[in-house]
């Protein structure tokens, strides 16, 4: 009886942790950051962006910001009067929706002379979410949220383990 119940209990801690491995943290331009004369197009090329990743821009505070802007704002290096730069020197952004995303640092030229734009497309994950509120998230520039609170994100193979659990736990009633 013990090690059927150490069995649900693996199988519920394997689910709750499975998602750590679902998401990844990407630093934008790795070790060099987000400053001038980075090539970024290079640094995003190859690289598999998916609902639920991270995105991290390390840089010296007050040297440079980022704005999540749309494709004209990108390919114009401006920034639209009704987007919040983030400024931390290390903004994350979780990307939350699929489909083309666009930043850009907005300060001074950066982005025209120093190159400091990023594109990536971001690919749809195999996650689905249960949400206790069918409204929709709150829009935001470039669509993402820098967190999310509105529901419970749980892959397909979590919720497999899960029932499994489920399962084996009406076995053992």
């Amino acid at each position: 009886m013990a090690s059927k119940q150490m069995l649900v209990f693996l199988l519920i801690v394997m689910a709750c942790l499975s998602s750590i491995s679902l998401a990844k943290e990407f630093v934008v331009g790795d070790q060099a950051g987000w400053r001038t004369g980075f090539d970024y197009t290079a640094w995003a090329e190859g690289k598999e962006f998916r609902v639920g990743d991270k995105l991290v821009f390390n840089y010296p505070v007050g040297s440079h910001n980022v704005l999540r802007v749309d494709g004209d704002s990108f390919k114009n290096c401006t920034a639209p009067a009704d987007v919040k730069p983030l400024e931390t020197g290390n903004d994350i952004i979780t990307l939350s929706s699929p489909g083309r995303k666009w930043y850009i640092c907005g300060v001074g030229k950066h982005c025209q002379v120093g190159k400091m734009q990023l594109a990536i497309t971001v690919q749809e994950n195999l996650d689905f979410q249960l949400h206790d509120n069918m409204a929709p998230s709150p829009s935001v520039p470039g669509g993402e949220t820098p967190n999310s609170a509105n529901g419970i994100k749980m892959s397909v193979a979590q919720f497999l383990m899960v029932a499994m659990a489920a399962v084996v736990m009406l076995f053992m009633a």
